[in-house]
């Protein structure tokens, strides 16, 4: 059996190796947290001393850290996967970055003995946790094939939507436009029923049941009308960073998008006026302004 590696052990990187764990993977990761690397030996995993550790240890290696800049150091350092793991050894690249970014990584390593493959997940913090992500994959038919069993313990559902970096965060790019317009849309209503007297539950039931439910409307209001605004695993600075590289992207194809411009601007009062806030943090800085606020 393939040996499993995980690269940041957050909201998301804790799913990813709780699920590999549970499938029967000998899995070791690393973070600069003392406390997730505790947390993930209580889960039977292995706590590595570095990235390199991680690498000499495993055949598969997962990054789930925050931006390009970290990607590409964990992968391309001197200490990083690229330069410590076995030749044949395969990078799952599952952080959201710029489509860019993704190119320049598989470019440094074209030619090399390590495979990479770019592979954002949507499903936030409940997908990762229940191993039910939908996983965006670029890769060879070949790699793809033989790392498939692991990139199975974590998703339920696996899209091969190109064969090169960057075709990965592409198509995560166009998602993460419609997820951010579909919530900041979500935060308006939200707070419109408040000022109008409707109350949470009613709005719930009614948007859930009709053409507007879907799984990420569902969640924002669940959480406005339960008024939980923290530590719901959706922190508000990773949305914000998705829409900002999708509309980097969209510029630079010089593709109008007004509608993820707008909610750009909604994450981004949310984020200054609530930083340590998840996602319907939003919520409240409309609620604030129109003086309501919408309770179950």
């Amino acid at each position: 059996m393939l040996r499993a590696g995980v690269i940041g052990l957050g909201d998301m990187g804790s799913g990813l190796a709780k699920n590999l764990i549970k499938n029967g993977f000998e899995t070791s990761g690393f973070d600069l947290s003392e406390e997730r690397l505790a947390a993930f030996t209580a889960l039977g995993g292995r706590a590595a001393r570095s990235v390199a550790d991680v690498a000499a240890n495993a055949d598969v290696v997962y990054v789930m850290v925050m931006n390009g800049n970290q990607a590409k150091a964990v992968i391309l350092g001197d200490d990083g996967l690229a330069a410590n793991m076995t030749d044949g050894g395969t990078i799952i690249l599952t952080a959201t970055i710029k489509p860019s970014e993704a190119r320049q990584i598989g470019e440094e390593l074209s030619g090399g003995s390590i495979n990479l493959i770019d592979c954002p997940v949507s499903g936030g913090f409940p997908g990762a946790q229940g191993g039910t992500l939908t996983m965006m994959a670029a890769g060879t038919p070949d790699v793809l094939e033989k790392v498939r069993p692991v990139m199975e313990a974590v998703s339920q559902t696996i899209h091969v939507v190109g064969e090169r970096p960057g075709e990965g965060q592409t198509v995560k790019s166009c998602l993460q436009s419609l997820i951010g317009s579909i919530f900041s849309a979500t935060f308006e209503a939200a707070a419109l029923a408040a000022k109008a007297g409707v109350a949470g539950e009613v709005i719930y039931n009614v948007f859930s049941t009709s053409g507007a439910g879907c799984g990420v409307s569902r969640t924002a209001l669940e959480n406005i009308i339960d008024r939980k605004f923290e530590g719901t695993g959706s922190h508000i600075a990773t949305m914000h960073k998705d829409l900002t590289i999708a509309l980097d992207l969209a510029q630079g194809l010089e593709v109008p998008m007004q509608t993820a411009s707008t909610a750009m601007q909604i994450f981004h009062a949310g984020k200054s006026r609530y930083p340590n806030g998840d996602n319907w943090v939003c919520t409240r800085v409309i609620e604030e302004i129109v003086g309501a606020e919408l309770h179950r």
